[in-house]
């Protein structure tokens, strides 16, 4: 049995510094730093298999042209406990917490092409991302993450809105395609006949590799290409007003749901008994 709950104390951020290095084979966090993160304002949320921590989430205060709202920075689960829904779990906890001290906004990154996140961030979560950051954390040495431009979404997760309380499902019948997808000799994807111009459908689909780092472990200049296409037809959907709503996950690859941005009920409302 899975148990959440908040973090607060020395021996907690002990506990998540040692998972962080295990999950990312890199340095982690001092705990000095997500101590004190967790005292003003911060909200680190871990999941534990009895007195054993085997994923966390970690997140602390920004403001934006004076919006103030929270950044969860880190989710990181135990090889051996995932596909569980832990990180879920992690999340809505985080979320919890989060309405309690205040916050109506959770903002996160995650790379677009990592479709396991995608589909956590955006279906099951009803976040929403209409914002891209090119090369958002520079180049990054550790496995997941080493010889590819650090290409991020930045999910909006609007907490108190009618969108995520009432885990609203947009209209998202009949998208229309913006590329096809097909498969070389070595059964290795990539897109073709990719057009985005002309965007006003109320819905569109772009097809997406089922398992990135298996594509990028095979063939990394294939890797690049996707990495480079997809960048640049997701930054032409965000500059026409659509948002990435839905992760659909199929036989042969992931397809990324796109609707206008400005049809999604995102306004906050009255979270007194959520």
């Amino acid at each position: 049995m899975i148990a959440i709950k908040e973090l607060t104390t020395i021996a907690e951020m002990e506990q998540v510094q040692k998972l962080e290095a295990d999950i990312w084979q890199s340095t982690p966090l001092p705990t000095h730093q997500t101590l004190t993160v967790a005292k003003h304002g911060g909200i680190l949320v871990g999941a534990y298999d009895e007195d054993r921590l085997v994923g966390f989430s970690y997140g602390f205060p920004a403001v934006k042209n004076g919006k103030t709202y929270l950044c969860s920075h880190m989710l990181g689960i135990d090889e051996a406990y995932r596909s569980q829904q832990i990180g879920e779990k992690l999340k809505f906890a985080q979320r919890e917490v989060a309405i309690t001290k205040g916050y109506d906004l959770m903002v996160w990154t995650y790379d677009p092409l990592e479709t396991r996140n995608g589909y956590l961030n955006l279906t099951k979560l009803n976040g929403i991302c209409d914002t891209y950051v090119e090369n958002c954390y520079g180049e990054m040495q550790d496995g997941f993450n080493k010889g590819l431009p650090s290409d991020r979404f930045e999910v909006h997760w609007h907490l108190t809105s009618q969108y995520v309380t009432e885990q609203l499902h947009p209209n998202t019948e009949n998208p229309k395609p913006l590329a096809q997808l097909i498969f070389d000799t070595d059964g290795l994807p990539s897109l073709e006949d990719v057009n985005l111009e002309n965007l006003v459908e109320a819905v569109y689909s772009l097809p997406v590799p089922k398992d990135f780092q298996s594509l990028k472990a095979q063939n990394q200049e294939k890797a690049m290409q996707w990495r480079f296409a997809t960048r640049d037809a997701f930054e032409k959907l965000f500059a026409a007003g659509y948002a990435a709503v839905r992760l659909e996950q199929q036989e042969l690859c992931n397809h990324y749901i796109f609707v206008k941005k400005a049809s999604l009920p995102l306004e906050e409302t009255n979270h007194e008994n959520n």
